[in-house]
């Protein structure tokens, strides 16, 4: 039995700490509300008082929201120089690829391993242990890490030896998921002012030209008019957006679509759908 902790239980957090406590691992857990915590300490899980606490453990993945919640709890805490030399933090979080290096580059001044390993996969993905794990670091450290994501994925892909290559995989994999809901909603309002059943129409889309659960998935929710419950939300979407739009930016390449989707995502926060799935966003039209 391998002890691990997971610091942030939300969404996504709380299925992958309780597929590690069934896989048998010694798993300690850290939440800032302790209502998440407590479900797993009632399945086995240990619960540590602390960040610090929690990263006593030889292996700790952390699976937090934004760039906020990675640098006020990692970076801002100073609670890297707490930690025992010789951990490995895997970082499942998608951050920028800035930060990313900022705190790659902290831990290592405090002898700490770090791993970035965001993943592809909504929460029911991640229920089932399926996840695709995007990971990038030392080889050894993702090694060390290896058994653990045989546990919450089914495949790891190891993309580079430094962590921001792994966030830059991953964000632009949502840019592209993001420019896929803009074209079906395009697509199926069009179908339907011809008159074309919608649901047929992403059915026949989906069965022949665009096979795939991103098509399949957010088309049968644009034809439902489906938003709730949201599995990843036009608020978190937005985030992943501008964290394009950044590194577009870093490396001068124009993301002229990116710019389109900017004004769409802006105008559903505006309209009041922030919660709901970032699918909605084919109800939009920028303004």
């Amino acid at each position: 039995m391998s002890s691990i902790a997971v610091i942030g239980l939300g969404a996504m957090g709380k299925p992958i700490a309780r597929n590690l406590l069934k896989a048998g691992h010694d798993v300690v857990v850290w939440n800032r509300s302790d209502a998440q915590a407590e479900q797993l300490v009632a399945a086995g899980a240990r619960r540590a008082a602390s960040v610090a606490e929690a990263m006593h453990s030889p292996m700790v993945f952390s699976v937090l929201s934004d760039d906020r919640a990675v640098a006020e709890t990692f970076m801002d805490s100073g609670v890297l120089s707490q930690i025992p030399a010789g951990t490995v933090h895997v970082n499942l979080a998608t951050v920028s690829a800035g930060l990313a290096r900022r705190v790659g580059a902290a831990h290592a001044e405090s002898g700490i391993g770090y791993v970035a390993a965001p993943v592809f996969g909504r929460v029911p993905v991640a229920e089932a242990g399926a996840l695709n794990i995007l990971a990038a670091g030392e080889d050894g450290l993702i090694d060390r890490a290896q058994p653990f994501f045989d546990v919450i994925g089914s495949r790891t892909w190891r993309l580079g030896d430094r962590p921001e290559q792994a966030n830059i995989v991953k964000i632009l994999g949502n840019y592209l998921i993001a420019c896929a809901i803009q074209s079906l909603g395009e697509a199926v309002s069009l179908a339907e002012g011809a008159g074309v059943d919608s649901g047929q129409f992403v059915e026949l889309l989906t069965s022949t030209l665009f096979p795939g659960a991103v098509y399949a998935g957010y088309g049968s929710m644009i034809a439902e008019q489906r938003y709730q419950p949201a599995g990843f939300t036009t608020v978190l979407g937005r985030k992943d957006l501008h964290l394009a739009l950044d590194a577009a930016i870093d490396h001068d390449i124009p993301l002229p679509i990116g710019q389109l989707l900017r004004a769409v995502f802006d105008q559903a926060v505006a309209d009041g759908h922030g919660a709901d799935d970032w699918a909605v966003i084919a109800e939009q039209q920028p303004r």
